[in-house]
């Protein structure tokens, strides 16, 4: 059994030059190589990309699909719709021709024939395409497909640029084709071998040497004489007796020194003469009489409604103004001072 792998963004002319160094002594370049097309139902396009994972090859093959866009109109011509197939194109070692089509053709009863691959007509609206010359190739037909004569291209069929799946026939190939494209089918590869553990000499480690006690031998310290001490000579008394002497000579004067302190503490202080200025009392004015009777006047004018300016007219009027002129009083500005409040 062989194992598929996806190359994308290639052609069946680019993997043939580089094969050999891609896939080393799995690709024999003097092995007899063939084209071929299939044609097969679209839904069936899975399989027949992992096909090479089902069966024995000597040599690598390589698929590329196409799908006809602009020219699919020159199928239907022929009665075949291009929704309801998928068409690949195969590169394989004529040796492996027969394993690769045994199945489909003893089992499912593909049809095998004939067919003329040709280039795109001008008049078709094709952007990009080569003329190459007219290739005659065999083709196998899933007998639900309708047979058709021509196919159209607008490369040679190993120069369409596409995904190719390459089958490559030996187990052992099975890391080769995960190095070079993603793994599509189930390959069998070899199990890896187990790694042998590696042994780590750790470094002797050193035993210290036991030593007698009687070997060692400690010098002796030298003694390091102490700085004396002198003790000055104190006057305190050396008996009994003379120390309750002097305890009680000491107590005597400390009472003697507090009774002189209380003493000073309540002496009268000595009172000091406050002197006390003379208040100056402001002199009250009192409100001159005649000052009174105007303000009452235009008082009582103003509360029965009388307007200022008709308050001339009353009989008192003159008289007041005319005392108050006889006094050195001012009317108007009190005159203004209450019409202006009220």
């Amino acid at each position: 059994m062989g194992i598929t792998a996806m190359i994308p963004g290639t052609t069946i002319d680019g993997l043939l030059s580089e094969a050999k160094e891609r896939w080393h002594d799995i690709f024999d370049p003097e092995a007899l190589r063939m084209q071929v097309m299939i044609i097969c139902p679209r839904k069936e396009r899975k399989i027949l990309e992992m096909h090479g994972d089902m069966v024995e090859h000597g040599q690598p093959v390589i698929g590329v699909f196409h799908r006809p866009r602009a020219e699919a109109r020159l199928l239907e011509e022929q009665g075949l719709n291009p929704r309801d197939a998928s068409f690949e194109f195969l590169d394989l070692a004529t040796s492996d021709l027969g394993p690769w089509m045994q199945h489909m053709v003893t089992t499912e009863k593909w049809v095998r024939g004939s067919i003329s691959v040709q280039p795109v007509p001008f008049s078709v609206d094709v952007p990009a395409q080569r003329a190459f010359e007219n290739i005659t190739m065999i083709c196998f037909r899933h007998p639900s497909l309708p047979a058709i004569e021509r196919y159209y291209l607008p490369f040679p069929p190993t120069s369409i640029l596409n995904k190719c799946f390459v089958s490559l026939p030996r187990r052992q190939a099975a890391e080769l084709a995960r190095q070079q494209a993603e793994v599509l089918g189930v390959g069998r590869s070899a199990e890896p071998a187990t790694p042998e553990p590696i042994m780590v000499e750790e470094p002797p480690v050193a035993t210290p040497e036991s030593v007698e006690v009687s070997d060692v031998e400690i010098p002796a310290q030298e003694s390091v004489p102490l700085p004396a001490i002198e003790i000055d000579e104190s006057d305190d008394p050396q008996s009994v007796t003379d120390a309750i002497t002097k305890a009680t000579t000491d107590g005597f004067e400390e009472m003697q020194a507090a009774g002189d302190e209380l003493q000073e503490m309540n002496a009268p202080l000595p009172t000091t003469p406050v002197e006390t200025e003379d208040v100056v009392s402001e002199p009250v004015f009192e409100t001159p009489q005649i000052e009174i009777e105007f303000r009452a006047l235009v008082t009582e004018l103003m509360a029965n409604g009388v307007e200022p300016s008709d308050m001339v007219d009353d009989p008192r009027w003159e008289s007041i103004n005319e005392r108050a002129a006889a006094v050195g009083f001012e009317t108007w500005p009190v005159f203004m001072e209450i019409t202006s409040v009220q």
